[in-house]
């Protein structure tokens, strides 16, 4: 499965994992079934997009309807930030053109970066040492539970 969904609860983090190749069913299917979820509702949130190899989505607007869709979900009165990893030239510009459509919607209460290392995506997040992971989460897509670090 090509995104693994972690939960620190103790951080309030909600850490996704992307590889392989990213299909448009996977990034909107992650979207609902995590942040549907009450227990991880104004959790910063993590998105590792280190291991993608190739993104297939229909077309670059799909950003906009992803951020629409997130948008949409978020928790009013929850402020919370996002942070994505994509060193990658092809995600890092996805990712950007997300950021602007997350900031131009009124309902957004995510503050929304794209970095090129983690490093500079844990900064953001004030995450510090190594992520402390549970098996606590709900299945990822596909059905797939979340697993600890290590596992």
């Amino acid at each position: 499965m090509p995104i693994d969904v972690r939960v620190d609860h103790p951080r309030r983090l909600v850490v996704a994992r992307a590889t392989g190749v990213l299909t448009d069913g996977e990034v909107f299917g992650y979207q609902r079934e995590t942040w549907s979820r009450a227990d991880v509702a104004g959790y910063d949130e993590l998105v590792d997009m280190m291991g993608v190899k190739r993104i297939e989505l229909p077309s670059a607007a799909r950003a906009r309807d992803l951020a629409s869709v997130a948008s949409g979900m978020d928790r009013p009165g929850r402020p919370s930030r996002f942070a994505i990893v994509a060193p990658q030239d092809e995600a890092f510009g996805l990712g950007r053109m997300y950021q602007a459509f997350r900031e131009m919607d009124p309902t957004s209460a995510k503050e929304v970066a794209v970095f090129r290392t983690t490093e500079e995506a844990l900064a953001l997040l004030g995450a510090k040492g190594p992520l402390g992971l549970d098996d606590a989460g709900a299945a990822a897509p596909g059905g797939t539970a979340p697993r600890a670090e290590g596992s």
